[in-house]
């Protein structure tokens, strides 16, 4: 198995991991109400930045471009997830 099979099946793994915390959460309490649709969407959106991140980490040599690129991966999820759960900028995206 190549390491770039591996990284996508750890990819894959991590995603699952963090998708499942509020699954379980939603056995505890009403206050974690997702739908089918939260999950797929969240997991679109973990997903498709872990593999983002390791393809900037695959194609670009410098470590200064490297901080940046990932930064700026990291800041856009934060403000789409924020924005999909509670509609900070009160988008329709988030359904306000």
């Amino acid at each position: 198995m190549t390491v770039q099979i591996k990284r996508k099946i750890i990819s894959v793994v991590i995603t699952m991991i963090l998708l499942a915390i509020p699954l379980v959460a939603m056995q505890f309490t009403t206050e974690v109400n997702w739908k089918l649709s939260d999950f797929i969407v969240a997991g679109i959106l973990v997903l498709g930045t872990l593999l983002m991140t390791d393809y900037i980490l695959q194609k670009t040599k410098r470590k200064n471009i490297r901080i940046g690129l990932i930064g700026l991966m990291i800041l856009i999820f934060i403000t789409v997830f924020i924005e999909l759960a509670v509609g900070i900028l009160g988008t329709p995206f988030a359904g306000n």
